[in-house]
């Protein structure tokens, strides 16, 4: 189940300044529980010198990692009425609870294998996984902090805990978490992409566009990452590359319709009329397909403002004039920022001409997978 934040800033851009604002699912969807290490179907070391609970142990184990949750419940709960110092037994057990989303009995079990283990770093971390769900952030901090005390290398704590800071506010710590979380695994999509989100609210476009970058050599069916990175290119005055950019997401991801927006607009600054009403008309189709009516019907405004851009003008004689006199219409003036609505999903440059208002970057990352 994931949690939802709400997250605006004004970001100084390079022209003017532009509202970044979307959901952004920040808090993991699927939490990542780090398992006991070598406890994939068996646990490699004794957990007790009482044989009876050592073998309700095992089948603990080996049921939970048959997705059989309910069946591993009652066997390490079995476990702990012979033996109730088994640490990872409870460590489990909170495991089983943060799956069914029993948040409050997940957060006893890991603090109580804590008791059994203090220097038990995955119980740590897995209590902060709890506490994070429950929105106690300070409290997660503090739970993956000193998981990584205990084990510096779980890279999934670095991960999470650049989420927390990032929620919190605390931007530069979170960077320097999601670094060294991509330190520890570089081949974490998800970190590159939290990365470049947060150095994009901090203004540096250059840098979060070398790790939206990564983050598509890892997943390159990102298409957020794509319509980012290609509004960060186009705010840095790079346009060729945001329009090779919003090509290759469509060539990746074929219905995705901010992209083609964005292409539109793209293009459009560039005077390629033509090719910019064709990636509206695709927006505008697939907005529609997606049952986005609103998104659709602002689509079609801004294809027929681009095809009042294409309309030939004709000369204009004042009654008062002499043919001498008479002056050609210039072509209408581009249309200005203030006077264009813009979609809420997608996220369009600011340059000279054309530029739909208060266009959103989408903010998505993508969570973790549970192990």
């Amino acid at each position: 189940m994931s949690q939802t934040y709400q997250v605006c800033q004004w970001i100084s851009g390079i022209r003017k300044a532009v509202l970044f604002c979307s959901s952004a699912v920040l808090v993991l969807v699927a939490p990542t529980i780090t398992e006991l290490p070598g406890s994939k179907l068996l646990a490699q070391s004794v957990v007790s010198q009482d044989l009876d609970a050592a073998s309700f142990f095992q089948q603990g184990v080996m049921r939970y990692h048959r997705k059989d949750l309910q069946g591993a419940e009652s066997a390490f709960r079995q476990a702990l009425q012979i033996d109730p110092k088994i640490a990872p037994a409870r460590n489990y057990l909170g495991s089983i609870m943060l799956q069914q989303n029993r948040l409050d009995a997940a957060a006893q079990e890991y603090t109580e294998a804590i008791r059994l283990n203090p220097n038990f770093g995955e119980s740590y971390y897995n209590l902060g996984l709890a506490l994070h769900k429950q929105g106690q952030a300070e409290a997660a901090i503090t739970a993956y902090r000193q998981a990584l005390i205990i084990n510096p290398v779980i890279a999934d704590a670095q991960y999470n805990l650049g989420l927390v800071l990032y929620e919190k506010g605390h931007s530069d710590e979170a960077i320097a978490a999601y670094q060294q979380a991509i330190n520890l695994d570089g081949n974490n999509a998800n970190a590159y992409f939290n990365l470049a989100i947060a150095l994009q609210e901090q203004g540096k476009l250059e840098e979060a566009i070398a790790a939206y970058r990564q983050a598509l050599k890892i997943n390159p069916d990102n298409a957020v990452a794509y319509n980012n990175m290609g509004s960060l290119q186009a705010l840095q005055g790079q346009t060729s590359e945001a329009i090779a950019t919003y090509q290759a997401a469509i060539s990746r991801i074929p219905k995705n319709a901010e992209a083609y927006y964005n292409l539109g607009v793209a293009l459009y600054n560039q005077g390629e009329f033509k090719k910019a009403s064709g990636a509206f008309k695709r927006a505008r189709n697939q907005y529609r397909e997606q049952g986005n009516i609103q998104q659709a019907d602002k689509v079609e405004q801004l294809m027929q403002q681009v095809a009042q851009m294409q309309e030939p003008k004709q000369p204009q004689v004042s009654q008062a004039s002499t043919p001498s006199q008479v002056e050609t219409e210039t072509p209408d003036e581009p249309v200005s920022v203030e006077q264009q609505e813009k979609p809420r999903q997608s996220d369009t440059p600011t340059q000279e001409q054309v530029n739909p208002e208060e266009v959103p970057f989408s903010w998505k990352p993508v969570p973790a997978a549970l192990q």
